[in-house]
Parts: C-alpha cells; sequence; structure tokens
C-alpha cells in the first residue's frame, strides 16, 4: 500500500555496483519506481564495480553520516572483512539490508535476492535435456563475474550441477568485472584457447560481447549462447535467436521488493526473492517480461 501524502518522506540510501550491466538499471527502475509509491526518497550510488571495496566502504559511511533511514547495499562482496565491518558498523545506527548480491553478513535486517545457484542450475538443467548422457559429447566455457562477487560461484555450482547427468563438459571458466570491455576480454581469451567450444554460457555482458564479437568476425566457429541472468540486451537476443536461453530472476520486481521490505522494517533472516525461471525463444510470456524502459537510467547522486 503506497504511503500517505501526508507522512514526511523516509530517506534511503541505495548502494549497486555499477550501471555498466542493463540488469542493474532494471534494479534501479524496481528501486524508483516504488520508492515513488511509498512516499521515500532515494540517494542512488554506484560504487564503481566488483573491485571497489574501498569506495563502497566510504559511501556505506557516508550514507549514515546523513542519517538516512534505511540502507539498501547490492554488495561488491560477500564477504571482504573491510566490507563486512562497514555493514556492521552502520547497522548500529539503521537497518541495512542485502539487495540482490549475496552478503554474508548477520548484521541485515533483511535481504532481497535469489539463490544464484538456481541462477546456473536452470542453465545447465536446459542443456542437460538437450544432451543427456550418453549421447555425443559437448563442450561449454563459462564466462562470468570476479570471484570475490556474491553471485559468481553460486552460479558455476549450480550450472555444474544441472550437468550432472548430461554429456556436456566445461571446459573452461573465466572471471572478470561485469564490464563490457572486461567481459570481451573474458570473451576473447576463452574463444583463443577453445575455438571449437560448442556452447559459451555467460554473463549478460559477455553474451553482449561475443556477439559484437562474432558479427564482426564472420568466418570465426560461433559457439551457441546461454546467460546466467536477463538484460536488455540480452532479451532482444532471445528473441531473435542469437541467444538460446536465459535465466531470469526479474530484477524489477527485487527492487520493488527490496523497497517494500526497508520500509515494513520487518526482519528477515533468510532472503526472499522472485521465482527463478529460464526464458527461450519459445517461452509463452516472452513478451511480458518486465524490464526497465529503453531510455530509462537513474538519477544519481
Amino acid at each position: 500500500m503506497a504511503a500517505s501524502p501526508a507522512q514526511a518522506a523516509r530517506l534511503f540510501c541505495v548502494l549497486v555496483p555499477h550501471f555498466k550491466d542493463e540488469y542493474w538499471l532494471s534494479v534501479g527502475y524496481g528501486l524508483e519506481q516504488e520508492a515513488a509509491r511509498q512516499n521515500v526518497e532515494l540517494l542512488l550510488y554506484e560504487s564503481g564495480g566488483y573491485n571497489a571495496h574501498a569506495e563502497q566502504v566510504k559511501l556505506l559511511d557516508q550514507c549514515v553520516a546523513r542519517g538516512v533511514d534505511a540502507i539498501l547495499i547490492a554488495a561488491v562482496s560477500s564477504d571482504h572483512p573491510d566490507l563486512l565491518q562497514a555493514v556492521r558498523r552502520a547497522a548500529k545506527d539503521m537497518p541495512v539490508f542485502g539487495l540482490v548480491n549475496e552478503l554474508h553478513s548477520d548484521a541485515l535486517s533483511g535481504q532481497i535476492g535469489v539463490d544464484w545457484e538456481d541462477m546456473g542450475f536452470v542453465i545447465g538443467r536446459y542443456l542437460g535435456g538437450l544432451h543427456p548422457k550418453g549421447t555425443g559429447p559437448k563442450t561449454a566455457v563459462l564466462i562470468s563475474g570476479p570471484r570475490a562477487a556474491g553471485w559468481t560461484a553460486p552460479v558455476e555450482a549450480g550450472l555444474r550441477r544441472g550437468l550432472t547427468n548430461s554429456s556436456v563438459a566445461i571446459t573452461g571458466v573465466f572471471s572478470a568485472d561485469t564490464g563490457l570491455r572486461r567481459q570481451l576480454m573474458s570473451v576473447q581469451t576463452a574463444l583463443e584457447r577453445h575455438p571449437d567450444v560448442d556452447y559459451l554460457i555467460g554473463s549478460a555482458p559477455a553474451i553482449e560481447a561475443v556477439i559484437g564479437l562474432l558479427a564482426a568476425n564472420e568466418n570465426q566457429h560461433v559457439p551457441k549462447l546461454l546467460s546466467t541472468y536477463t538484460s536488455h540486451t540480452i532479451l532482444r537476443s532471445l528473441m531473435n535467436g542469437n541467444v538460446l536461453a536465459a535465466s531470469f530472476d526479474d530484477p524489477t520486481q527485487q527492487g520493488v521488493m527490496a523497497i517494500r521490505q526497508a520500509v515494513s522494517a520487518e526482519r528477515s533472516a533468510r532472503p526472499v526473492g522472485p521465482k527463478v525461471v529460464l526464458l527461450t525463444k519459445e517461452s509463452e510470456d516472452l513478451q511480458k517480461i518486465s524490464i526497465s524502459p529503453t531510455d530509462y537510467f537513474p538519477a544519481l547522486k
């Protein structure tokens, strides 16, 4: 239920890794839309990427100094000691909520997010259905985020679990920050080392990078592409057939849920989030998938 206009607006601080990845645009859109409905003012900050531990700690301290009503943090690391200490320090003055990314802190008042192992599992299960054990062998490489990010290891673990009874072997795993340039470098390295790979499974920016790379090199072997999450580019690529399948965790709805959780101030011991589903070109609801408008960019501080 939306807040009464007569109520004083609450002030929430929101920290995300960066908006170089379109996924976070949809999270930001959900946050801003629900904040407007709930009479909440947002201070929205980019931390600068998954290696920006010091900057995210600095921003946390700034939010505390501003005396905000709550902090929502999409952590750049799940367990960096400086970040965990900063979260605990902030939580003494105001509620701190985890946003999307896993954060191993018992100081959180709640957390919105899916199990990222499920994001990898639905991809592995899909490929396992295409290539069950006993059929001709297939190879795959995984391009993912930095190892410090809380979602990277679970995605790989879920993918491998989903492939357990398949003939698909993961022959290489490559990690980098999820900005397009660094993901492109990982894609280039992966294709140089595994030029005949059957499947390339990657983050949304990795898949965006490989689509552009392969379009510019018509003679290069083209692996089939699968994304471990969904962005604007991935959704378009599912529709036109450039991407075979993608995991979807409804990032816009996660933004909405995060604001509602912080407004309610009800402590939750376990993360809550939307159901993880697999999208393909044949998905009945593909045209109805909700992401941020193409011209949207959040109002940063």
